[in-house]
Parts: C-alpha cells; structure tokens; sequence
C-alpha cells in the first residue's frame, strides 16, 4: 500500500524551496509568516487531497512540534501529525506521557519522527556533546525504555544513559505511534532494526535504496521484526 505525507512549513513559507532544519535557513526569514491560520490551511489542504500525514520539523528555528502539532490538532480532522524530536533532549519516560496525552486529544492521530542529530554546530548548542555512535547507542536505549513505557506495566531499568524504578504509564498507550527513523550509518540501522517502525529514506537511485533494505531486512530478520 502506498501512503503520501506532506509537510507542515512551521518555519515560514514561500515560492523556494527551504531547509527547515539547517541551522543558517531556519533563521532566514520567509514569505509567509507560520500562523496557525496558515498551518490550518496547509493541514486542511492536504487532509482534503488524501494525505494520510504531515512532517513537522525540529531543530534550531523551529517552533516547538509538540506544541504546534496539539494546536493544529484541533482545527483539522483526519490528518495524522507527525511530530519529529530529539532523543536524549528530553527523558524517554515524559515523552511517553506526551504521547499519551496527545494521543487523547487528537483521538489517536499521533505518529513520531526519531531524529538522533543533526548539524554537529546545532548539536553543541542544544549543550549535546555526545560522538556519532555514542547518540545512536542513547537513541536504542531511550526507544526501548519509551516501548516500555507504553506497555503500560511498571518496570525497572538501568543502562548507560537511563535509569529508572518503577516508571511506565498507568496504562496501555492504544494506539501506540508508529515510529518513524531515519540514519544510514551502520549505527543507525542497529537501531533501526530493533527499534523502528518505518525506516526513512532520502530519494536515491533504486538500486541504492534495494541494497539498504536488503542490509535492514537481514538486520531486523533475526530479530522477528519486519520494517
């Protein structure tokens, strides 16, 4: 089955195409302001075109996602959203109660984008001094305590970057988002084979993209899961 998202222009909008991400473009002003005026349109524009989703950006420049994503929720009605964030800039145990609490007031429309890094400048300026390896590592340990979180069971955990006793929410979260992720680095797809949902793709040669999901599916094989 195929699906299409859309994105939501959170930095501003306008005839060119922009990074939303880059450090640098994320501060260059743009043709149309991102109300949430404007948001509802580009939202309810692509509801009405059939998308099933739309990618809202993280990073320096961007609006906070959660809180753009909850006000949008309530102007538009079938659109998912899918909020990018940062492993290791929030614990894995409040985001799980975000989830939650998102998943209640959009009746379910939630979907998360995984980002591990970005622009090294960016990175330090978030006050995250953590190597290439040693954030994807962060990132398969917060994705598995976040997995159990929602499980709904309390529970314990102690590894390198977290611990907890006795966390995990009240109850089931239903539905659980789906997890998107992207990375191509052999660290990331480790992750991406435990823990991902959806694995994300640049548009690249077929060729490219065969021998990648060849590499994910012999990772992810053994393991019982199927991205």
């Amino acid at each position: 089955m195929l699906r299409f998202h859309w994105f939501l222009p959170t930095t501003g909008d306008g005839h060119d195409v922009r990074s939303a991400i880059t450090t640098t473009d994320a501060f260059r002003p743009a043709g149309r302001p991102a109300s949430l005026a404007y948001l509802t349109q580009v939202g309810r524009a692509a509801e009405q075109a059939g998308f099933e989703a739309a990618l809202t950006p993280v990073g320096a420049g961007c609006p906070d996602p959660w809180i753009v994503c909850a006000a949008l929720a309530q102007h538009i009605e079938r659109l998912k959203l899918l909020v990018a964030f940062r492993t290791g800039y929030a614990l894995p145990t409040l985001l799980a109660q975000q989830a939650q609490s998102f998943q209640e007031i959009s009746g379910g429309r939630l979907l998360l984008n995984v980002v591990t890094g970005g622009d090294p400048v960016e990175q330090r300026a978030y006050g995250d001094f953590l190597g290439h390896d040693a954030r994807y590592a962060r990132t398969g340990e917060f994705l598995h305590v976040l997995r159990r979180s929602w499980a709904g069971t309390p529970f314990d955990h102690h590894g390198e970057h977290y611990h907890v006793e006795r966390g995990g929410l009240a109850r089931p979260l239903d539905p659980a988002p789906t997890l998107y992720f992207g990375g191509a680095s052999p660290a990331a797809e480790q992750v991406a084979a435990r823990h991902a949902d959806v694995v994300l793709m640049w548009g690249e040669p077929p060729h490219a993209v065969a021998e990648r999901i060849a590499r994910l599916r012999a990772l992810a094989g053994p393991l019982g899961r199927e991205l």
